[in-house]
């Protein structure tokens, strides 16, 4: 588990480098901001319909080798990428068709390594390893943002690509030499290996996914938590330079108390040992009512002091969820679940920022922080209050010890 999250931290940095220096290539390229937001969405599609494909294909092939091949995939993109931009060959079609790629590649190498991650430990440690993966997670996007500065400042935009690739032959090089928790792959290996062909396919996680009361809770609250809210490198960027009337050093300044926060987080998130999709919610809710308040600061000051506990907050929340979703659903049905869940989760990322910036438009970031958050606080309040009256209704009250015989009664107990 220590060589898996080094290898996750290296593989995160190199990642958020190419992430980093990608929008600026996209513009040197095209000069078009409507072209980078194109490409990120490109990046991102294959996600919103072949996840369900990747997450079969990891139920159904051995885990560790999905995973390091997914990833010796990926180094192959970057370096071609690396090459194309240091020969000046590369256009915006070429890129166009690279990001698909790669967002097609990631449909299975991401649930293929979220699983295998969760192998390396026992199954009452899974939510802990969960947290540190948060943990390696931010640390990594820290550590990928200020190193691709000082790369592409020395060495070129092509450099950063050069170096994600690095990063992913690192991963692919850790993972034959990983050892499982006694009896984890095992028992997922045997349990695909005795399910017919007929019996893997991708409609059975659909349909586990939409008879699952509380999966389909934690899809609610995740979504509208993530139209209406999270999205802060949007939001807070227009308050802070907008009525708060900060510049772009106080926002920076705020993106990097919100990251220590995420680290904050990920550490308490870690701590876990039983989450589920009522902590997600009480969570969310406690989320959307410091955004409520964070929307009406006075000062830059007192955002600063709200948005360490709004960071903290959500990436407790996030961990919650993300060992919720894991771990609900039997072994041989995860991969597909998780692809299910990353469909999903990719149409809240591609409509939930124009959805929020219309809002803005029409209420000011302020009006949208605090409409955000009513909504959010309000939703998940309903829906609390609609289950515990459908768990009331549906509640049968035990029969008496004289109208049962006793074998019976003992039984059910």
């Amino acid at each position: 588990m220590r060589w898996w999250s080094v290898a996750n931290f290296v593989s995160n940095a190199g990642t958020w480098m190419q992430l980093t220096v990608q929008n600026l290539l996209v513009l040197q390229i095209t000069g078009s901001a409507a072209a980078t937001g194109l490409s990120m969405s490109v990046q991102a599609a294959p996600a919103l319909l072949m996840s369900v494909l990747g997450g079969a294909a990891v139920d159904r092939w051995p885990r560790k080798l999905t995973a390091a091949v997914s990833q010796a995939a990926l180094a192959v993109i970057a370096f071609t990428t690396a090459t194309l931009v240091a020969l000046d060959r590369l256009d915006m079609t070429t890129l166009m068709v690279l990001a698909a790629v790669t967002g097609t590649v990631a449909t299975v190498d991401n649930p293929a390594c979220a699983l295998l991650g969760n192998d390396l430990v026992p199954a009452e440690d899974v939510p802990s390893a969960i947290g540190v993966g948060a943990l390696v997670f931010n640390a990594g996007r820290l550590a990928g943002a200020a190193l691709a500065g000082v790369t592409v400042g020395f060495l070129g935009t092509a450099a950063a690509y050069f170096a994600n690739g690095f990063s992913f032959l690192f991963v692919t090089a850790v993972i034959p030499f990983l050892r499982p928790a006694a009896g984890a792959v095992r028992q997922v290996a045997g349990r695909a290996a005795r399910r017919p062909a007929s019996d893997m396919r991708v409609r059975e996680g659909l349909a586990f996914f939409a008879r699952r009361p509380r999966l389909l809770a934690l899809a609610g609250v995740t979504g509208i938590s993530a139209v209406f809210g999270r999205n802060y490198g949007l939001t807070l960027a227009v308050l802070v330079t907008g009525p708060l009337a900060g510049g772009a050093g106080a926002f920076g300044t705020v993106s990097t108390v919100l990251a220590a926060g995420g680290i904050v987080g990920a550490v308490l998130g870690a701590r876990l040992r039983r989450p589920s999709v009522r902590l997600v919610g009480a969570l969310a809710a406690t989320g959307a009512l410091l955004q409520i308040v964070a929307g009406l600061s006075p000062s830059l000051a007192v955002l600063l002091v709200l948005v360490l506990p709004m960071a903290v907050v959500e990436s407790v929340s996030d961990t919650a969820g993300t060992a919720v979703l894991q771990t609900d659903p039997p072994a041989h049905l995860r991969g597909r679940v998780l692809g299910v869940w990353g469909s999903v989760g990719t149409l809240w990322s591609l409509g939930g920022p124009p959805a929020l910036g219309l809002l803005m438009e029409l209420a000011g970031p302020r009006g949208a922080l605090i409409t955000g958050g009513v909504v959010i606080a309000a939703s998940i309040a309903s829906g609390h209050l609609l289950h515990r009256r459908a768990t009331l209704a549906t509640s049968v009250t035990l029969p008496s010890k004289d109208t049962v015989p006793q074998p019976t009664l003992q039984t059910a107990a």
